[in-house]
């Protein structure tokens, strides 16, 4: 973002200059007010006490695409300390969670708060900018990070660039070789089929970008990065990939992509995909490319 440049064409070409925010209440304002649009989460509080023990504030919590919990830092600059405090609030949290729970059900309802995923908690820091240092400790750590870099530009433009991100979980086991001619019975190959055709899946979306990490669903997996960008839903004959590319942007084609635009389905996205052999997942890779895009 350094290297941005942000023009006014309005009236002839200006150069808008990219400034930090007045103070840090600033940013952390404008976040929770659209917490959702910027960062995939659903804002639950502000400003939340751990207790007169730790005399500590969170300052946002919100819970993620996938029912993660997710605890959100603000630093108005570059302060070396916002990834330790951070993790500091991580490790509260799990100590804390039937209070986070209650907090849940209490905005989000009894169905959210009984699937929240305990498993791949996260911890997101906005700041001006971040140190080496950070940037080394987030990729030592096994929790789930992102450190978003923000910019304002003029009065009614915000730049958030993710810096760096890491999963708090492994990613998928490695691609099983095809079977051979002396394949099984029939039932046990349309089985191995989907399991084989899930991997190359698995495989495409996860090299999209280091910055790319995978949530272990019941029903669903999804990929993500500072958002979800890509759900994947097993059938017995298919795979259905959701994407968050908008339908209205591409040329649908019956059988394999459909606009899902307000119809019940497992994971996020608007965009079904659906593949049957590994001829379709080279089909579907520029809607894999255009969803992944669309998070940044």
């Amino acid at each position: 973002m350094a290297g941005l440049k942000l023009f006014s064409t309005k009236g002839g070409v200006t150069e808008v200059a990219s400034r930090l925010a007045d103070e840090e209440a600033q940013v952390q304002g404008l976040v929770e007010a659209h917490m959702e649009a910027m960062l995939g989460v659903r804002f639950l509080a502000s400003e939340y006490s751990t207790g007169p023990v730790q005399g500590g504030r969170i300052d946002s919590l919100g819970l993620d695409d996938n029912g993660a919990p997710v605890i959100v830092e603000y630093k108005r600059s570059t302060d070396p300390g916002v990834l330790l405090q951070g993790l500091f609030y991580v490790a509260w949290l799990m100590d804390h969670r039937t209070e986070f729970q209650v907090l849940v059900r209490e905005r989000l309802g009894v169905s959210a708060a009984s699937q929240v995923l305990w498993s791949a908690p996260r911890l997101i820091c906005v700041a001006g900018d971040f140190t080496r240092y950070d940037l080394h400790a987030v990729r030592e750590h096994r929790r789930s990070i992102d450190l978003v870099r923000y910019r304002l530009y003029g009065e009614h433009h915000i730049a958030l660039e993710t810096v760096a991100s890491v999963a708090g979980q492994a990613k998928a086991a490695p691609r099983p070789r095809r079977r051979g001619a002396d394949a099984p019975a029939p039932a046990r190959q349309e089985s191995g089929a989907m399991s084989e055709l899930a991997a190359a899946v698995d495989e495409v979306l996860l090299r999209l970008g280091e910055d790319v990490s995978k949530v272990r669903r019941k029903q669903h997996d999804a990929y993500q990065r500072l958002r979800n960008f890509a759900c994947v839903t097993r059938r017995q004959d298919k795979l259905l990939v959701y994407l968050k590319a908008a339908p209205a942007a591409v040329d649908l084609v019956s059988g394999f992509t459909r606009d899902v635009t307000g119809l019940g389905h497992h994971g996020t996205g608007d965009l079904e995909v659906q593949l049957h052999s590994e001829r379709d997942v080279d089909r579907a890779l520029d809607l894999f490319r255009l969803s992944y895009a669309a998070v940044a």
